[in-house]
């Protein structure tokens, strides 16, 4: 059912990759919504996705850019006011890479190159994209920027690796970018920490598939779908959210504040 939320509402989506991703979701989801957006990603990541199927169905503008990049971004941030015909309303950053975890490196035997690599892509892209928008004035007011992140920034999770560092990073972002973009721009900005989710990037985490029944035991809930999370964040990029800023939305089905679980403690006293 459509509420038409994001009615003539316009913005740019990072990160959708193939029909698992949460991007690839939330994108379905705003255009629902009445929303018109231009599609990114880098260009390596497009020739593995099927990103042009979702920009077909869409009926949205694909426009390559590597987040690391001021250069790409600049342009991105240009090129995207010049097709949605004026500033955005909505940016959702949906990005996050480890090398040490794709090359099966420990936390404590990590190569610091590739875990440089890893912190630009997954968390200071974040902060290149804000100041792209921010110095470009690309933002209307009361718009909505939304980065994805996990909880492993909060607490331990072994596998989760320099991952977790990453997305600690992506949070404080958030926050230090949320308060002068709210102050100068009247734009919010807000992370949200969503359940495990089987996307393609997920995956490649080890252990995942075992982590994640344990999480929906765990969560009163049940484990957040990629399509909840799309649906959530549609609220967030609507006007029903207007004063919700520089905060880390927990979206993990009651996860976050549950010591344990009867489901749990009935697997261990078996």
């Amino acid at each position: 059912m459509s509420f038409n939320l994001l009615k003539g509402k316009k913005g740019i989506i990072f990160g959708a990759l193939d029909v698992n991703s949460i991007a690839w979701k939330t994108a379905e989801t705003i255009h629902a919504e009445g929303g018109t957006f231009v599609l990114t990603n880098a260009p390596i990541a497009m020739r593995m996705g099927q990103i042009d199927e979702l920009a077909k169905k869409t009926g949205s503008k694909i426009v390559p850019a590597d987040a690391t990049s001021e250069e790409d971004l600049d342009n991105l941030v240009t090129q995207s006011m010049e097709i949605l015909g004026g500033k955005i309303d909505f940016v959702l950053h949906a990005i996050g890479m480890s090398v040490n975890v794709r090359k099966g490196r420990a936390y404590t035997d990590e190569k610091y190159d590739f875990t440089t690599k890893g912190w630009d892509v997954s968390a200071l892209s974040f902060h290149k994209v804000m100041q792209s928008l921010y110095k470009a004035d690309a933002m209307n007011e009361w718009g909505s920027i939304v980065a994805l992140t996990y909880m492993a920034a909060q607490r331990t999770f072994p596998d989760y690796n320099d991952m977790a560092d990453n997305k600690a990073y992506l949070e404080s972002v958030a926050r230090s970018f949320g308060y002068f973009f709210g102050k100068e721009k009247k734009v919010r900005v807000n992370t949200i920490s969503q359940s495990p989710t089987a996307t393609t990037a997920g995956q490649g985490v080890k252990g995942f598939n075992s982590f994640i029944s344990y999480a929906d035991k765990m969560s009163p809930l049940g484990n957040a779908t990629a399509q909840d999370c799309a649906d959530y964040t549609v609220t967030l990029f609507s006007d029903l959210t207007k004063k919700v800023t520089m905060q880390n939305l927990f979206h993990d089905g009651g996860f976050s504040n549950t010591g344990v679980s009867q489901e749990v403690i009935d697997r261990f006293s078996e």
